[in-house]
């Protein structure tokens, strides 16, 4: 299919007020990306003015002026900026370090704050300091010249030739880049997407075949979560410039978080094919190939990798996660072990053995974990997987304050890259019941499409959806699939079409579609959804927060089966808690934020079964536990399906799992976790106050 970039273009990829979704699970993000990051500085007159002063020089008169404001508000991240480069300036460089150290705990991602620090080592005469700092602001912010430009200076002074060319290559793209895409590329980096859409949209409107533009607007984008418009952007920018290899990996991330796997391994074969030993290209080829369960090929990359960059934390990472997710324990500790050997301070690979579950760290291991959370250059993201690695280090030791510190540490430090808002959820939840009413929804009898392959596993993460899913897939007419995100893909289509034009928003859009409409939403579901299945006339979809969604779910395909998966509140909740989710989620990084999250999910469960009578079968995590039978037989009966003994050796059967719950799901059930929350009692009044008297009731 011939493809024009300017109707690439012009497609939408906003989303403000969207849902992202992603390879594993939905984001819980309100996306109302306005309020995603501050304004900058010079859109807020008092800081405007100390701005100008900055730049007169007049560095006391402006330190005056921040004082002031950062006495009112200490954690002000724009005069904490102006204020440390002020003291730089004036050759205060412990307090203008001190400063951006305060800074960076706030905005952790903050390229800015990154270069200021890498500034001032680089006045103070401490080059390697100076370069590490400018690298991190680079990472987190690519169009920062200044950074590159002082890297490529250091590095030729100390006469590093191979990394200096390098920095030199980057810095050419840069200068070579039309500067409004610099600034597209520096926008995003802050976190602000829809200026940076506007931006990029109206230099394709006047350049509508430049391939980097639409990179830039695919990259938008996938950080909204609009994959379907990524996709055709990169598809199209791939055909203009084949041999362009960033457009190329963009092309293959897109399709693998659309989970078109196929696709997805064709095309990292076709990279792989120009440069067979490039060892990037192995390992994104040998990633795909664990998307589509070729393992044996994986791993045999992984190791080609390891020949020539031996000791690679990353790749050992991966092909510990290889490992992991064929079931392969011991094989998956020995290359996380591998990977620490390497380098200590590796934080995915500290928690990847945590998250086995069933891994008990030694006496040495949990000594040298410390040491690395002492570390205060540790980056960021290596500081939150350790806190969390910590924090199940020191509750398999029954040692519950430390471990509830750690948990709570890496929290935090996730919650301030997050811009979740509770209240907003809550409304959105709510916006449900009042546009899915039970005379709207009778439409879906009629008129939505009407297989019933899916089974919908829904509720809250570590309610038992995993668990479910590995009882329902033992059985032979019952593939077990993925956390499918069409759902949710669906869903941010119809919000698009609402925000786009004079068509109402979602969810009130429902009201308005078509039966015609209705009917091939759901064929194209079920169409989207085979390449996930095998042979059975049943699949499972798991994406927990499907829901949010039933009323659409039941509208497209009326004759689906939907499984709420509920877990006790405080179990629940404490769980969440303490589980680090590859992406999305964010509402577990606060305990009030969870209390509230279940409340809401709760009072919607309960509309759907008044609005939709007997169309959700709810099932008890605890009740699951105490008789495992007789609860298999009911959900077996709730789909139609026979009694099949291999449901109740679920534990023993031969599939991958890809979610946390990866290795519980491979033993029997067990009793004893049931209260385990208890143990975190005193520290979870933010849960339980935010749970609600009502929600308490039901379980107290």
């Amino acid at each position: 299919m011939q493809k024009d970039a300017a109707s690439a273009s012009r497609r939408s990829v906003s989303a403000e007020g969207s849902e992202p979704a992603n390879h594993h699970r939905e984001s819980d993000s309100q996306a109302n990306f306005k309020t995603a990051r501050r304004e900058p500085a010079s859109d807020r007159p008092v800081l405007a003015s100390i701005q100008a002063r900055i730049v007169a020089k007049q560095y006391q008169d402006a330190l005056t002026d921040l004082e002031v404001i950062l006495r009112d508000e200490p954690e002000n991240t724009d005069a904490l900026y102006m204020s440390a480069v002020c003291r730089r300036y004036r050759r205060e460089f412990d307090q203008a370090l001190a400063q951006i150290k305060v800074l960076q705990a706030l905005a952790p991602e903050n390229g800015r704050a990154h270069q200021e620090e890498g500034h001032s080592w680089r006045d103070m005469g401490r080059p390697d300091e100076a370069l590490r700092a400018y690298a991190r602001a680079c990472r987190f912010n690519p169009a920062l010249v200044a950074s590159w430009r002082s890297q490529l200076d250091i590095l030729t002074r100390l006469g590093r030739q191979g990394e200096a060319a390098q920095v030199k290559a980057q810095l050419e793209y840069l200068q070579r880049l039309p500067q409004p895409l610099v600034l597209v590329l520096d926008l995003i980096s802050q976190g602000k997407l829809l200026k940076a859409e506007d931006l990029c949209r109206k230099f394709l409107r006047k350049v509508p075949h430049h391939v980097e533009a639409m990179r830039l607007l695919a990259d938008i984008g996938i950080r909204f979560g609009v994959l379907t418009d990524a996709e055709f952007l990169l598809e199209s920018a791939h055909e203009f410039e084949p041999r362009n290899v960033r457009v190329h990996m963009d092309y293959i991330q897109v399709l693998r978080k659309r989970q078109k796997f196929v696709p997805a391994l064709e095309q990292a074969g076709r990279l792989l094919e120009t440069a067979p030993d490039h060892p990037q290209f192995q390992s994104i080829y040998a990633i795909e190939c664990m998307q589509t369960g070729d393992y044996d090929t994986a791993l045999d990359l992984f190791d080609k990798v390891l020949e020539q960059i031996p000791g690679d934390p990353v790749t050992l990472t991966s092909k510990g996660h290889a490992y992991k997710t064929r079931g392969h324990y011991d094989e998956a500790v020995e290359a996380y072990h591998s990977a620490l050997a390497g380098q200590s301070r590796h934080g995915e690979a500290w928690y990847a053995l945590s998250n086995l579950k069933v891994y008990s760290f030694s006496d040495e291991e949990l000594e040298a974990m410390n040491a690395q959370a002492r570390n205060d250059d540790l980056p960021h993201a290596d500081r939150v997987h350790l806190n969390f690695a910590l924090g199940k280090a020191y509750e398999d030791r029954n040692d519950f304050e430390p471990s509830f510190a750690h948990y709570a540490s890496g929290n935090s430090l996730k919650k301030t890259l997050s811009t979740y808002d509770a209240d907003k959820m809550t409304d959105e939840l709510r916006a449900q019941q009042r546009v899915c009413t039970a005379e709207m929804l009778s439409r879906g009898e009629r008129t939505g499409h009407p297989a019933g392959d899916p089974i919908f596993v829904v509720g809250l993460p570590r309610a038992g959806s995993t668990l479910l899913e590995q009882i329902l897939s033992s059985h032979s007419r019952v593939d077990g699939t993925l956390e499918l995100p069409n759902i949710p893909s669906l869903s941010q289509q119809l919000r698009r079409r609402g925000r786009g034009g004079s068509e109402p928003d979602y969810p009130d859009i429902l009201a308005t579609l078509s039966d015609e409409e209705l009917r091939r939403f759901g064929e194209q579901y079920i169409d989207d959804t085979r390449i996930h299945r095998q042979d059975a006339p049943f699949f499972i979809d798991k994406m927990p927060n499907n829901f949010r969604h039933i009323g659409l779910i039941h509208l497209i395909l009326p004759n689906a089966k939907i499984i709420d998966a509920r877990r006790h509140p405080m179990a629940c909740g404490f769980s969440g808690f303490k589980q680090l989710f590859a992406e999305g989620q964010e509402f577990t990084y606060d305990l009030a934020d969870l209390g509230q999250y279940y409340r809401d999910y709760v009072e919607l469960m309960d509309y759907w079964d008044e609005a939709l009578p007997g169309k959700v079968l709810r099932v008890q995590y605890e009740e699951v536990v105490d008789d495992l039978e007789s609860q298999v037989r009911r959900i077996l009966d709730y789909c139609g399906l026979e009694f099949e003994p291999g449901c109740l050796s679920f534990h023993n059967t031969e599939r991958s799992v890809r979610t946390p719950s990866s290795e519980q799901v491979r033993q029997p059930i067990f009793k004893s976790g049931l209260d385990y929350w208890r143990n975190y009692e005193s520290w979870l009044d933010p849960l339980r106050d935010a749970l609600g008297e009502d929600v308490r009731n039901r379980y107290e």
